[in-house]
């Protein structure tokens, strides 16, 4: 079970309980496919995508139904390939809870643009960590996209409980990068793939000159933001104290994606944040703030 600490006292173990970890939706849309391709296909294809995500079990960790990881993935179908391959986008988001509110602040809003695939209608999703590739590695390509996304949705979600703890589902995204399907038609997965895919993230991730990112998670979530409850003013503290961390680390290695990864949906919730906080804390936000995320550094500037 997850190390709430704030819930401690309220949360216990059953043995033999093995509630899954993941409250997922997934949408898959279609209209840009040819009309000559029965669209039935993808909705039968969406059915087995949310199976996937909700019914497997993918920590060793008991989950309550109200700690489970609220998510949402929209698979948009772009093109169809031939032979039954398509070429697909893929939107991953994810949100947390702030403690003592109805609030869910966002862990992961990322869009991924290089996902192909092969499904024949009422063909079995599967994963196997230890042979990622499968039989055909295009059909296994979109289920170990999906792996990867959902430990690194738990490891951030864990490393904002627990500082750094969520280096083990890191490690189990990296090992699928490590044996990643490969074919003619398949990206994303290596590292002469561009400089914003599954192989930078989770490089960024696991490289221990990016350790002040994980410092950066846990003291933006639970001493900022769950702090906001008790004392608003320490929580911005907190806030300010992770924006710090993440100064040192664009300063020491400028324009990582991680970096990219982790301001994604955030803009709105950090204006928010300060904009009711002192002088001094408006300032010292934006000036960090324009320099971080620098594609909402505009919005940035009101905090006056």
């Amino acid at each position: 079970m997850k190390n709430y600490s704030f819930l401690i006292a309220l949360l216990f173990c059953v043995t033999g309980l093995k509630s899954q970890e993941l409250q997922a939706r997934l949408t898959v849309v279609s209209n840009k496919v040819s009309t000559k391709v029965d669209k039935k296909i993808f909705q039968t294809l969406q059915t087995s995508l949310v199976n996937f995500l909700n019914n497997r079990k993918w920590t060793s960790e008991v989950y309550q139904p109200n700690e489970k990881i609220k998510c949402n993935f929209l698979l948009s179908i772009d093109q169809e390939l031939g032979e039954n391959v398509y070429k697909a986008s893929l939107t991953v988001q994810a949100s947390r809870p702030v403690y003592n509110s109805a609030y869910e602040s966002p862990l992961v809003n990322f869009i991924d643009n290089d996902i192909t695939f092969r499904y024949i209608e009422f063909q079995p999703v599967e994963f196997n960590e230890n042979r990622v590739q499968g039989n055909d590695p295009t059909a296994a390509n979109l289920s170990a996209a999906l792996a990867y996304y959902v430990n690194i949705i738990l490891g951030i979600d864990y490393d904002s409980f627990n500082a750094k703890g969520g280096e083990v589902f890191f490690k189990k995204a990296q090992n699928i990068v490590n044996n990643a399907p490969e074919a003619n038609n398949i990206t994303g997965w290596k590292t002469f793939d561009g400089m914003r895919n599954r192989y930078r993230l989770i490089e960024n991730l696991m490289d221990s000159r990016f350790n002040l990112m994980h410092d950066a998670i846990y003291t933006y979530y639970r001493k900022g933001l769950d702090q906001f409850y008790e004392d608003e003013e320490a929580a911005r503290k907190g806030v300010l104290s992770a924006l710090t961390y993440l100064t040192t680390v664009n300063q020491e290695l400028p324009n990582s994606m991680i970096m990219q990864f982790f301001f994604q949906g955030k803009s709105a919730e950090l204006i928010k944040m300060f904009s009711q906080g002192d002088r001094d804390a408006k300032v010292q936000a934006r000036e960090m703030l324009v320099r971080l995320d620098i594609t909402n550094a505009s919005a940035y500037k009101d905090l006056r």
